[in-house]
């Protein structure tokens, strides 16, 4: 730990721990985030002219946008041109008091501007340094370009996402990014551990994650049953192979419900539910490959009872039978849902939009931790809002320096 926390009333797990963001876009801004999120200090370094690009992403007006609000949020933003040798400098000095330094850059980017581990770590030895790419630190592509679209394609995910008569499809968000976040913040409280149990000494404080990783590793059996089976998952909709029956079910008011009923309990149940007692008490439907040879005929029953009535009523049904069930959500029903509201996982915040203070609502801190929830102190800030106040007590410089730097986005 490199400085003392401040400890006011609800205490953040990682108050005192500080974090260095040299990150852009998603995947490394969303580890830092995390961290963010439960009392660390994180500064995100910015380019000059524009900052993070994230910041011109999905918007329609005002000059920066929600997902950077949302995924910039509780940081501090400091604009230094790292290809400068005045901008390594303050960088180094910054990491010098630093715990962890996450970055996303193309490997061998940070060794070219010498500011790679060996560099840093040497620097300050406690620190674990988080490095996110497309491919990976070694490997025969670990020089390629790498976004989370591609990491997605390459992992097996977008070939296996969609309907079986379209080309790959994907999800609207940008998984394969946030899923590296969320390992590269699992390997540094790792490391971090270990260095507090006094088990580190010698070790490696570098943490390797490659997009493409991340997303297979959540792809389950999908290489085990190729070998086992001779099973080449293809593309099915809403449906997983031999799950079954679980999707997405139209009810009478044209609004849709995902059920899953997949499991011999659940399935009993839910067919008492619609009706269908024949089919509860038909002993060869408790087995799922058998469910798997009879899904058009299952998901057919559903459909029909689904149809017969609205979403809510279907819910309250479902609810009562014990069969888990959600209703398909859009933004505004988010927004408003009592559950979401009662979890404070949406909470307004005031944002200037075109020169007008607007209240926003963004989603809220995950995981819960009672007695130490996080929280968002801030949402994504003005470009370069924090530079004067890091480079003056982190970097030592002075009002003079700090003018040297040539910077135009110096606050």
């Amino acid at each position: 730990m490199t400085h003392e926390p401040q400890l006011e009333g609800n205490t953040l797990p990682l108050q005192g721990i500080r974090v260095l963001e040299l990150g852009s876009f998603i995947a490394a801004p969303f580890a830092a985030r995390l961290f963010g999120d439960f009392g660390a200090e994180v500064i995100k370094i910015e380019k000059p002219q524009g900052g993070d690009e994230l910041r011109d992403w999905r918007k329609s007006r005002g000059a920066t946008s929600m997902l950077f609000r949302t995924i910039g949020r509780n940081k501090k933003s400091v604009v230094l041109d790292l290809r400068s040798e005045a901008g390594r400098e303050a960088v180094k000095k910054i990491a010098g008091q630093c715990d962890v330094v996450i970055e996303n850059f193309r490997p061998g980017t940070l060794e070219k501007w010498g500011l790679g581990p060996d560099v840093l770590q040497e620097l300050n030895p406690e620190l674990v340094m988080v490095r996110i790419s497309g491919y990976g630190q070694t490997g025969p592509y670990k020089n390629r370009a790498g976004f989370g679209s591609s990491a997605e394609s390459f992992a097996g995910l977008r070939y296996i996402t969609g309907e079986p008569d379209r080309p790959a499809g994907r999800a609207a968000a940008s998984m394969g990014d946030t899923v590296a976040g969320l390992y590269g913040v699992i390997g540094a409280l790792m490391l971090m551990f270990q260095k507090a149990r006094g088990l580190g000494a010698g070790t490696s404080q570098v943490v390797d994650v490659a997009l493409y990783e991340g997303v297979f590793s959540l792809l389950e059996s999908l290489v085990p049953d190729y070998d086992a089976y001779g099973m080449i998952r293809q593309r099915s909709g809403g449906a997983l192979p031999g799950v079954v029956p679980t999707g997405s079910y139209l009810c009478g008011d044209n609004l849709e419900i995902v059920i899953g009923g997949n499991s011999n309990s659940v399935f009993v149940r839910l067919m008492k539910a619609i009706g269908r007692d024949d089919l509860a008490e038909d002993a060869t439907l408790l087995a799922t490959e058998a469910r798997g040879a009879r899904e058009g005929e299952l998901n057919g029953a559903i459909c029909a009872w689904t149809g017969s009535m609205p979403l809510t009523e279907v819910l309250d049904k479902l609810d009562e039978a014990g069969v888990p069930a959600g209703p398909v959500y859009d933004a505004p029903s988010i927004a408003v849902d009592k559950h979401y509201l009662a979890r404070d996982m949406i909470q307004t915040h005031e944002v200037v939009i075109e020169n007008e203070p607007e209240f926003i609502r963004f989603p809220g801190v995950v995981p819960k931790i009672p007695g130490h929830e996080g929280r968002v102190k801030w949402v994504g800030p003005e470009l370069g809002e924090h530079t004067v106040e890091v480079l003056q007590e982190l970097a030592g410089m002075d009002a003079g320096e700090i003018a040297g730097l040539g910077l135009q986005e110096v606050r």
